[in-house]
């Protein structure tokens, strides 16, 4: 592994010296219901969910920073909720995690996105959405984009979460992509399977994962294209991007970096257990993110968000890793591959 001890805590002892983090994108609540199923119902042939507990998560972009948070690295999130009592939740979580609110935007014409996941400790039985995915109408687009734009000189980077809920459009990616980068500041996407790649042309770097990436080189013209390290450079030159990291799943993380030998590389899995991904993306982003902006490599960084994702994935649900978990996780991989 090129990432040696002394060079990870070096890396991750800055992060809580950073300069805050501005993480943009679709955000909303994760609820869990846990409980027991024991009978059928006689009403009709579905299972009874015993309730055992319930908890109210932050989810999607503000998972981001949640993650970022936990990481003990300062965030701004900046994005759109409903004017409801669930937007009043989002914010609630917000505080009582010591994030700041100031970048959010109430919009009375949407849900806030809320997703309730149906649950037993071996499966999930169903989840049910509340969401508007219509596009936000331009007064709100010009209020989010005088937002961000406000925030660029105090942060130390952005990270574009899009989730496909309606938050961007072409001409805020890309008035978020400019205003960043001519500041020479980090500016990495997390796309939306449902954006055109083309929204996101000229950011430092793109994380999609394997499908992600394979639908991104069909969007612009590549239909039978399957080949990993091709569909890195058509994205890389297409899109006009620095980085490109590709999650892989079980098979771990591919990257390409313009900065360094431009070829791709291929990393194994840090996961050595699995118990839920959800929200494994979003830890990878914002360790990666960190990282990055702390001086590492982008190997360095993805070893980081590899180990960081490593974490979560034993957890039940929408899962942190703290910083000392993540230092953990990392003594025992080197450990195990010595």
């Amino acid at each position: 592994m090129i990432l040696t001890p002394e060079k990870f805590e070096n890396i991750v002892s800055q992060f809580e010296n950073l300069k805050p983090i501005l993480v943009v994108g679709d955000l909303g609540v994760d609820k869990y219901t846990f409980g027991e199923v024991r009978r059928i119902s006689p009403e009709a042939p579905v299972p009874v969910l015993e309730v055992e507990k319930e908890w109210n998560k932050l989810g999607l972009a503000a998972n981001v920073s949640d993650n970022l948070k936990s990481l003990e690295v300062n965030s701004t999130l900046c994005g759109v909720i409903g004017d409801d009592s669930r937007a009043s939740l989002v914010e609630h979580l917000l505080e009582e995690r010591g994030l700041k609110i100031w970048g959010l935007i109430r919009d009375p014409s949407r849900h806030t996105t809320y997703k309730e996941r149906v649950t037993t400790a071996t499966q999930q039985i169903c989840r049910v959405d509340y969401e508007t995915k219509e596009t936000i109408s331009d007064e709100i687009g010009r209020r989010i984009g005088n937002r961000i734009q406000e925030f660029s000189g105090s942060h130390a980077g952005v990270i574009i979460e899009d989730y496909g809920k309606g938050l961007f459009r072409e001409a805020l990616c890309q008035k978020i992509i400019k205003d960043y980068k001519e500041q020479n500041l980090l500016v990495a996407v997390d796309p939306s399977r449902s954006t055109p790649p083309l929204w996101y042309k000229g950011a430092t770097l793109l994380k999609p994962n394997r499908l992600e990436s394979h639908m991104m080189v069909e969007a612009l013209g590549y239909f039978k294209e399957r080949k990993l390290e091709t569909i890195a450079k058509i994205l890389i030159e297409k899109l006009e991007l620095e980085k490109i990291i590709i999650t892989l799943g079980a098979d771990g993380m591919a990257m390409l970096d313009t900065k360094n030998s431009g070829e791709l590389k291929i990393i194994p899995t840090a996961a050595n257990e699995v118990f839920d991904v959800s929200g494994a993306g979003d830890t990878a982003i914002a360790a990666i993110s960190s990282a990055l902006i702390a001086g590492a490599s982008l190997e360095e960084a993805a070893w980081i968000g590899n180990c960081a994702a490593g974490v979560v994935v034993k957890k039940r649900g929408t899962a942190l890793c703290s910083k000392q978990e993540l230092r953990d996780y990392f003594t025992n991989l080197t450990n195990i591959l010595k």
